[in-house]
């Protein structure tokens, strides 16, 4: 979770002709499954996409992440840049102790949108309460399930060798023994 404060600001309202002084807002917000979908249903277009964002996006996204009970949707207006960077390198934080070998890498080249990772929670018997989770963890849950479901790769012939060699030379020395 990631909290963030949005300043207090001071604008002119033209209707009254007087300044106005909003408070400053500390919202908490959550990078989750939940969040891209609420984001997706609103914008008709899938968030885990390489094009980059416009603000409005980026600010309704803002606005999708919050969990803290607001009423007041134009604080979300006054974030600065600081609050859109910070939760920027919130979403992506790897969040996780996890890490893959570079082999284990598949290239996914279907557009991924919340109802493809919703189906991935499904067929790998994920319960529904890691939606809640950020992403990124869900996202590495997913990839540990594919991984441990796939098959071993069975060795060729000549590794095969080599393992049954070296672990008869083990057996040897453990046991003291010539052959």
């Amino acid at each position: 979770m990631l909290t963030i404060v949005i300043p207090a600001v001071e604008q002119y309202d033209e209707d009254k002709n007087e300044f106005v002084i909003s408070r400053a807002r500390s919202l908490q917000l959550e990078h989750s499954l939940v969040s891209i979908s609420k984001w997706e249903s609103r914008w008709r277009k899938p968030f885990l996409s390489k094009n980059d964002k416009t603000v409005a996006e980026t600010i309704d996204y803002i606005r999708c992440m919050t969990i803290t009970q607001t009423n007041d949707d134009k604080s979300y207006e006054f974030a600065t840049n600081e609050n859109v960077q910070q939760v920027r390198d919130y979403i992506n934080e790897e969040m996780t102790a996890t890490t893959f070998s570079n082999e284990k890498k598949l290239v996914n080249r279907e557009v991924v949108t919340s109802e493809i990772i919703y189906y991935w929670m499904i067929a790998l018997n994920i319960p529904f309460e890691c939606q809640k989770w950020h992403l990124n963890r869900l996202l590495t849950l997913i990839n540990v399930c594919n991984i441990k479901n796939t098959p071993q790769k069975k060795m060729n012939k000549r590794d095969l060798a080599r393992r049954n060699s070296s672990l008869n030379a083990a057996r040897k020395q453990a046991m003291q023994s010539e052959g």
